[in-house]
């Protein structure tokens, strides 16, 4: 090719170059602008979304303010609600307490008005006294002025009787003469014959005296004879009516007495109104006492003291609720006796009243025996000597378990224990053999069955055993010797005594054994073992004894 063809050649291409280079920044320019008009509008487009963002936000946060402003007005409403809730069981509680202050107030002016009345009954009775003491007095001053009146005229009357003793004298004297002249008889041989007389006269009267004087002797014999059975019978009485009358409770400190008193003495009269058991607060250390012969009664008041003493809340209101819950557990306590002493007697089919009247026997003592014990044995005795004569062993045990179970409400109704136990036997549908033993076991005369005489001699054998009766006294003197033995076991000891009806244990001990400091140890250990080991009423002082002696002899 020619070099003109390859000049025209590059001059047609620097052209078409230059030409290409014009166009390149001509279209860059236009793409330039239409960026710049889509960056606008997409600027312009995004400004607008912001502010509708903004906008939906500004009106999400007004509702979120206004809902949360609405859920603390409904939060306020009901702790508003709440609040008037409490405030009225408050008010509620605080108007009760006041109307009970108010009961407690009116019973404690009645009490005041009652004892203001009789304060102006004991006034009335005194100025009465005062009256009748007045009156006695000048009946007494007028009396004094007649006494001295008669004493002078019985001074003058004595005075002339003296002088006409002295006649008298004179005058026998001078008959005795004349007698002696008359009769022809010496002063001694008249003497012989008067006394021999007066022996005759006075030998039936002396007779009659001395019958008189032996009656007499007999009679005041057997008046003092009575007077010391009847003191006997008192001081025994007493000891077994203590036995059998009165509980002790422990409670942890003295103070707790004033609180079972309560303010003017309402707690401890409506602890008595409720219980019917009398409550005595006296000097004994740590403990009161419980009064009544009626043992169940004893027992609940037992039951509802120890637990106001636990508790230590005690008012009326507690007392009360306290008591209704003690006599409902000690219907269960009864009937849980019943069924178990049912059980141990192995007789079944006894009604549910029945097992009732008989754990209420647990209760009651006949001669210190527990009866509810008694009749247990008696059924098991009775069974034995049944099965060795070959007749019923159960209903010899049913008789045997129920002979006395009149004794469980004779000291509620009228007549026997007999003749109740049979109205018993008959009103639960006893078998007429049972009834029988219980109605004839004492008089075995009007028995029909032999069953009254296998339970009278059960009954026998059970109450004149060894250890039956007058258990109480053989618990005290186990006690005792418990006590005793407690003490003697510790080395060092020589000798321990219980004194004091068993409130003090007194330890004498070995000097060359134990020191000083050993023996506040022993009195330590000892109290932590009775403590441990026993049950006791009250509390037991535990006192050591150490002697030392020093023996010389002169010569």
């Amino acid at each position: 090719m020619s070099p003109i063809a390859w000049i025209l050649i590059l001059v047609a291409l620097g052209i078409g170059f230059t030409i290409g280079f014009v166009l390149r920044q001509r279209r860059d320019e236009v793409t330039r602008e239409q960026a710049e008009a889509v960056a606008a509008r997409l600027r312009a487009e995004a400004e607008r979304d912001a502010q509708r963002t903004v906008e939906g936000a500004q009106t999400d946060a007004r509702a979120l303010i206004a809902s949360e402003r609405q859920r603390m007005a409904d939060e306020e409403r009901r702790a508003r609600a709440l609040l008037d809730d409490e405030l009225g069981r408050a008010r509620l509680l605080v108007e009760q307490e006041l109307e009970r202050s108010r009961e407690d107030i009116e019973r404690d002016r009645a009490a005041l008005r009652e004892a203001r009345d009789e304060l102006r009954q004991d006034r009335d009775k005194i100025v009465q006294i005062e009256e009748r003491l007045t009156r006695r007095g000048e009946q007494q001053d007028a009396r004094a002025l007649r006494l001295d009146d008669q004493e002078e005229k019985l001074d003058q009357r004595s005075e002339n009787l003296k002088q006409a003793e002295v006649a008298l004298a004179d005058r026998s004297a001078e008959v005795e003469r004349q007698l002696f002249a008359v009769a022809q008889l010496t002063r001694e041989q008249a003497s012989e014959q008067v006394f021999a007389r007066l022996d005759r006269e006075l030998e039936r009267e002396k007779a009659v005296r001395v019958r008189a004087s032996v009656e007499q002797a007999d009679a005041e014999s057997r008046r003092k004879a009575q007077t010391i059975v009847a003191q006997a019978i008192q001081r025994s009485a007493s000891e077994v009516s203590a036995a059998i009358s009165v509980s002790v409770v422990p409670i942890p400190n003295d103070a707790m007495k004033g609180r079972i008193i309560g303010r003017e003495g309402r707690n401890i009269r409506a602890f008595e109104a409720l219980t019917g058991v009398d409550l005595i607060i006296d000097d004994t250390p740590e403990a009161v006492l419980l009064s009544s012969f009626n043992p169940i009664r004893r027992e609940v008041a037992k039951l509802a003291l120890s637990e106001l003493v636990s508790d230590g809340r005690i008012h009326p209101a507690r007392i009360e609720e306290v008591v209704q819950k003690a006599q409902q557990d000690m219907q269960t306590y009864i009937r849980e006796k019943g069924e178990e002493a049912a059980l141990e007697a192995n007789v079944v089919g006894l009604k549910p009243g029945l097992i009732q009247l008989l754990g209420r026997m647990h209760f009651r003592t006949s001669y210190g025996q527990n009866i509810l014990t008694h009749s247990v044995q008696v059924a098991h005795l009775t069974s034995i000597v049944a099965a060795e004569l070959g007749i019923d062993e159960a209903l010899a045990r049913r008789a045997g378990l129920l002979h006395d179970i009149g004794k469980s409400i004779d000291r509620e109704i009228e007549g026997t224990h007999t003749e109740i136990g049979a109205n018993l036997g008959r009103r639960f549908g006893e078998p007429s053999e049972v009834i029988d033993a219980i109605a004839n076991h004492h008089d075995l005369d009007q028995a029909e069955t032999l069953y009254p005489v296998l339970v009278n001699a059960a009954d026998a054998v059970s109450a004149a055993r060894p250890g039956a009766r007058r258990e109480s006294l053989e618990h005290y003197l186990k006690r005792l010797e418990g006590l005793e033995s407690i003490a003697a076991s510790f080395p060092g000891v020589e000798k321990a005594y219980a004194i004091q009806a068993g409130r003090e244990i007194r330890i004498l001990v070995e000097p060359e054994r134990i020191d000083d400091a050993s023996a506040v140890l022993l009195a330590r250990d000892v109290a932590n073992r009775i403590e441990q080991d026993m049950e006791y009423p009250g509390q037991v002082q535990v006192t050591v004894v150490r002697e030392s002696r020093a023996v010389e002899y002169a010569r």
